[in-house]
Formats: structure tokens, C-alpha cells, sequence
């Protein structure tokens, strides 16, 4: 699988973190599935942002599930050590970058902080299984998966993210994936600009 940028498509990670804050505030934990990791840099990405939000003490209560159909031989390897060459992270805040990457001691790859690391784990997972990773998420998030999808599929692997996030929990999406008719009444959107889904109380 190719690699993915750091800090890509930002727009709906941002307004999703913006709203999960103040969601999260209190709860003893903050859980969030990443559907469609790849290699990683987008739970990444996302751990960032929220430990800038929270501070130390909120993001040690998030736990973030990222997972992937990928079945090739790196994907444990690279996602799990942490360990990225320079190019994925080119487009990383200079500020940032020093502050959550240190040199990995090989020229050209840079290892991911231990406090982010920590907060993700990561596991194969196949989305048409229709059985989530787990339940409770305060965010789900699948961007860039679902077009690829029939659209009967798309409807079936939303219904399961429906189900599996806390009440009021949020679902991000890609900008150009609209929600479709068949599972509108299960969420709400919570801005006019962005692929982002409060769940209602919708059955699913």
C-alpha cells in the first residue's frame, strides 16, 4: 500500500476535533475508530490534533482504533513502530513536526512520539464484514474508503457505524461522500461545510 500524507485533507479532522473537545470533556474515556488507516498517518494526524486540544491530561483518556484491510507485509511493521520516511511528513507544521518527531537514528525516516503512539493501536479489519471493531466510539471516522463501496454497501457499513458510536457520537467522512437517503435520518449534520455526522436517535 502506498503511503498517505501526514496532515492531509485536513478540513474535516479539524472540525471533527473542534467538536469532539468539548463532547469528550469529563468522560473517563475518549474512544474513536479510524476506518481506513493505511499506513497510519491519518490516526496519527488526528492523535496530534487532539493532544494540541486536550493537553496532556484530556489525551490521556483517548484511545483511537485504526484499521485496514491491507494485507501486505509492511502494514504491522510501519504503523505500528511509528517510524515514517521524510516524505510523508512534509506537509506537517514545522512547529509541530519538532515537537512530536524525533530522527530514527537511519537517514531520512523520523519515529512518531511515544505519548501519540501510545494513544493509537491498530488491527485488519474488513469493513463489509459488518462487524465493527468495537462500540461506544465518541468519533468514527472513514474517509476516502466508502466510494469504493456499492452503494447498498455504503449504507449497510454506515448503519454499522450508527450502531457501534456512544449517543450524540460524531462520523467523518470524505467531503465528496454526501450521506446517503437511506441513512439520513440517522444522523444530523453538524455544519454546513464539512462531511460531519452527529448520531441521532434514529434506529438503524
Amino acid at each position: 500500500m502506498a503511503f498517505t500524507y501526514f496532515f492531509r485533507d485536513m478540513h474535516v479532522l479539524e472540525l471533527a476535533v473542534r467538536h469532539l473537545v468539548p463532547y469528550a470533556s469529563g468522560r473517563s474515556r475518549v474512544r474513536i475508530w479510524d476506518a481506513g488507516c493505511a499506513m497510519g498517518p491519518e490516526p496519527y494526524s488526528l492523535a496530534i490534533l487532539l493532544a494540541e486540544s486536550m493537553g496532556r491530561f484530556g489525551f490521556r483518556n483517548v484511545s483511537i482504533i485504526a484499521s485496514d484491510i491491507d494485507e501486505g507485509d509492511g502494514f504491522d511493521k510501519i504503523i505500528a513502530e511509528g517510524v515514517y520516511p521524510e516524505e510523508p511528513l512534509s506537509r506537517i507544521p514545522e512547529n509541530i513536526f519538532k515537537k512530536y518527531f524525533q530522527p530514527n537514528g537511519h537517514p531520512g525516516f523520523f519515529r512518531i512520539d511515544d505519548n501519540i503512539k501510545k494513544a493509537v493501536s491498530f488491527r485488519r479489519h474488513d469493513l463489509l464484514s459488518l462487524e465493527p471493531v468495537g462500540d461506544d466510539f465518541s468519533l468514527i471516522v472513514c474517509k476516502n474508503v466508502l466510494l469504493h463501496f456499492q452503494p447498498a454497501e455504503r449504507v449497510e457499513v454506515i448503519r454499522m457505524f450508527h450502531r457501534s458510536l456512544a449517543p450524540g457520537g460524531f462520523f467523518a467522512t470524505e467531503q465528496t461522500q454526501k450521506m446517503p437517503d437511506e441513512a439520513a435520518r440517522l444522523f444530523e449534520q453538524v455544519v454546513p461545510d464539512g462531511q460531519l455526522h452527529r448520531k441521532s436517535g434514529g434506529g438503524a
